[in-house]
């Protein structure tokens, strides 16, 4: 299981719609793990129903590219140096801002894709998803209680701890 669990997309999709609401656009939001794989998807109400499959292209578009997709409009126009991209993966591949990576420790973890129709409304909703997540870990690295993500990534980390030791136990016997 990697971080993006459906506790932590919930949480994303939350603070993505809390700001889709305080900008007045009616979205939908996705978020897919690392593997680019759909965690969680929230239609709002009202939003076009085309925007469902440009949402979750875009989350699998910023993990698979590994940058936010508003950074491969002018790389895939004529004469970019990735001119035609949005032609591969079955067109998968989104070249409109809303795809937006999420990092832990300079490793991509998944990614938020929101689309209403309006580029830069999708990248504001979409970026304040990633920057709710990234305040909650700095938040909880002085807390003494440890929030869901910081839960997680401890539970990962003594999983593999406890099974790397007994594949390095049963290598040295």
């Amino acid at each position: 299981m990697g971080f993006i669990t459906l506790a932590v997309a919930k949480k994303l999709l939350h603070e993505a719609e809390q700001r889709a609401k305080r900008i007045g656009v009616s979205a939908v939001i996705a978020v897919v793990d690392e593997g680019g794989h759909l965690a969680a998807c929230h239609r709002m109400d009202d939003s076009p129903i085309a925007s469902i499959e440009h949402a979750q292209d875009k989350a699998w578009t910023a993990v698979a590219m590994k940058r936010p997709t508003s950074e491969l409009a002018s790389l895939a126009a004529p004469n970019g140096e990735l001119f035609g991209i949005n032609k591969t993966n079955n067109g998968r591949v989104v070249i409109l801002g809303g795809g937006i990576p999420i990092l832990m420790n300079g490793k991509i973890v998944g990614a938020v894709g929101s689309c209403c129709g309006d580029t830069d409304h999708d990248i504001e909703i979409s970026q304040a998803a990633v920057e709710a997540l990234k305040i909650e870990e700095q938040a909880e690295s002085s807390d003494a209680q440890p929030t869901a993500a910081r839960q997680h990534q401890n539970y990962l980390q003594e999983f593999y701890e406890q099974h790397l030791g007994l594949v390095n136990d049963a290598r040295s016997n």
